[in-house]
């Protein structure tokens, strides 16, 4: 990476991680996941990305960054069995239980679930090429209202994998 890029991601750091660890922290807050390791995670993919892209709409992108970060390891975290405790009878799951299909199932539920109003934004935002900007533009909406729906279809959609 290099120093330019360096400085890219030390300016969208010193502006906008706080901002970013306070959202985290929020948005999943009981969830096990470790906002801070997410911010982390968060600032090493962002560097990939060219200062134009960084730098137009700096915490759209941050936080897109982050809820796809976590809502990846809550996704992990649900198809990894969960450890015995010593005290455990026999367990009634086999491994195989915790497969991609049930996954795959249970996420296609949890999109089906969404209100309208979600799963369209939630589906085109990440099964299109299409941009928040645009997403807004097809439904008449504001880029605003499309971030917003977007980061709720994903909280529900967490939640529903994670029950």
């Amino acid at each position: 990476m290099g120093s330019r890029q360096d400085g890219m991601v030390d300016r969208l750091y010193r502006n906008h991680a706080g901002w970013l660890l306070g959202r985290l922290q929020r948005r999943f807050a009981g969830s096990g996941l470790e906002a801070e390791d997410l911010v982390q995670d968060t600032y090493m993919r962002v560097a990939r990305y060219s200062e134009e892209e960084a730098e137009r709409r700096p915490r759209a992108l941050l936080l897109r960054i982050g809820l796809n970060l976590a809502f990846d390891q809550m996704r992990r975290n649900k198809t990894r069995p969960a450890p015995l405790a010593a005290n455990d009878p026999d367990p009634s799951w086999d491994i195989e239980d915790c497969g991609e299909q049930e996954y795959f199932l249970g996420l296609k539920q949890a999109v089906q679930s969404l209100p309208p109003d979600l799963r369209t934004v939630f589906l085109l935002s990440r099964f299109t090429r299409m941009t928040n900007a645009d997403i807004a533009k097809r439904l008449g909406v504001s880029v605003k209202t499309v971030e917003g729906r977007v980061s709720k279809a994903l909280i529900l959609c967490a939640q529903r994998l994670s029950d």
